[in-house]
């Protein structure tokens, strides 16, 4: 069985996934739903079929400060989507504090194009949640 990281974002969610053994995190892709979660839950139930998922794990944008902001209420409701329509999928909330600048971070060590930093920088922020998620464990 498999976790499955989640960066929710308004128009993008970066996806990530571990290896069989649940040991390392691997970047997926990054759904673009342009605000309608409908693609999102649909490819997530994809996701769901071809790889053996039994969590997902994803991340609440926290403000530095640890209070809550607008993106997590957001980000909350996207979760109760995915409890009704995953009712027997795991799902873990964690405090993705940083990861998207993180990601940004890493994409600038590895002279990322530009161009291609906007399609990253989820499913990379998606690794690090799901890295955190490991680690925790």
């Amino acid at each position: 069985m498999r976790t499955l990281g989640i960066d929710y974002g308004d128009s993008r969610v970066g996806i990530a996934i571990t290896d069989a053994l649940g040991i390392t995190a691997q970047g997926l892709e990054t759904i673009h739903h342009k605000g309608n979660d409908k693609i999102v839950l649909k490819r997530l139930e994809e996701l769901t079929q071809t790889y053996e998922i039994d969590t997902f794990v994803i991340g609440l944008p926290y403000m530095l400060n640890g209070d809550s902001s607008q993106r997590v209420e957001v980000t909350k409701k996207f979760i109760q989507k995915l409890k009704c329509k995953f009712n027997k999928i795991k799902i873990e909330e964690i405090d993705e504090r940083l990861t998207t600048v993180a990601a940004h971070k890493t994409m600038n060590e590895l002279n990322i194009n530009p161009k291609e930093k906007k399609n990253l920088v989820d499913t990379i922020s998606a690794v690090y949640i799901l890295e955190m998620y490991i680690n925790k464990k």
